[in-house]
């Protein structure tokens, strides 16, 4: 088994500057008794950052979600390691197994099969059980396809929302969806090819037609496509592109501007009407709700009296 970033034989062929990257990588610590949670790439395999590629041939074992597709990365790359399963259905049973290989001193990595591993993908389990029995964990930064189609979004906005995958019924998806209405934080949603239509006629049917959406196809991948609208123009985008339902989707849509929610308003302002009015006037009331809520005395005073009366009816 190799424990170097790539052959000997290779290293000659690179360039100075990297070399002297590789060595410096090398020199760093690199703890026993610590989980490593690397980011591999989404997509293109020139994505992988050089330190990952020496934590892999260091580790004594990688747990992944799919064996089949790390083996298929490390061959890449000239590794091979010692593999654990760990997927979405074992999470908690494999946490066990690695924290005794951990306790031992051993260095175990953490990587999904592509991406950065608990970002809607099995590891956060990994990580909290990891973290519970007292021992570290290191993260190597790296691929995101959520990041990296924000970059490239032109979205104005310092805050997203990252919302992952939407539920796979329409009811559940679209309450969801209805209670992501205010945010005013780019949403961020993760979305399959065969469930993207639908995800799309979701997000029509409950946001303002005039709000833009970012639909990123196969990011870093050689049929990469990156493109933005107005919602309202998006299904008909999707449909006069027959090769749009292939591939990983990341779709964002541009958050709320000035977004009010009157029907969320009002349920709070008789929340706290409710309690004032317990021990003060309508008057007193409607002006201490004012204060606590930031909403107009006079529609709180007309609100409150109309509170009381049918309470004293």
């Amino acid at each position: 088994m190799t424990s170097s970033i790539l052959p000997d034989s290779r290293l000659s062929i690179l360039p100075a500057a990297v070399s002297l990257l590789l060595e410096q990588i090398v020199q760093q610590t690199y703890p026993a008794s610590a989980l490593y949670v690397v980011a591999t790439p989404i997509g293109n395999v020139g994505d992988i950052s050089l330190r990952a590629l020496h934590v892999l041939g260091k580790v004594d074992a990688i747990a992944c979600e799919d064996t089949r597709n790390t083996v298929h990365l490390l061959t890449r790359y000239g590794l091979s390691k010692p593999l654990l399963a760990a997927h979405q259905h074992n999470e908690r049973q494999i946490a066990e197994q690695i924290i005794v290989r951990l306790q031992k001193g051993e260095r175990i990595a953490l990587v999904s099969d592509a991406g950065t591993p608990a970002i809607s993908d099995p590891g956060a389990r990994i990580v909290d059980a990891v973290r519970n029995a007292g021992l570290r964990v290191i993260p190597l930064p790296g691929a995101c396809a959520a990041i990296t189609a924000i970059s490239a979004s032109g979205l104005l906005n310092d805050q997203f929302y990252f919302v992952g995958f939407l539920p796979n019924k329409t009811q559940q998806r679209n309450t969801l969806l209805a209670s992501l209405r205010s945010i005013a934080a780019t949403l961020v949603f993760y979305e399959a090819p065969q469930r993207i239509a639908a995800c799309i006629e979701s997000l029509v049917g409950i946001f303002e037609g005039e709000r833009q959406i970012v639909i990123a196809r196969e990011v870093s991948k050689l049929f990469e496509e990156i493109h933005r609208c107005s919602l309202s123009k998006a299904a008909s985008w999707l449909d006069h592109h027959a090769h749009s339902e292939k591939g990983e989707f990341v779709v964002l849509l541009e958050g709320a501007p000035n977004f009010t929610d009157t029907h969320a308003d009002e349920v709070e302002a008789k929340r706290v009407l409710n309690i004032l009015l317990a021990a003060c006037s309508v008057k007193q009331a409607a002006s201490l709700a004012a204060e606590i809520t930031g909403q107009k005395k006079n529609a709180l005073y007309a609100m409150a009296l109309k509170m009381k009366t049918q309470n004293t009816d």
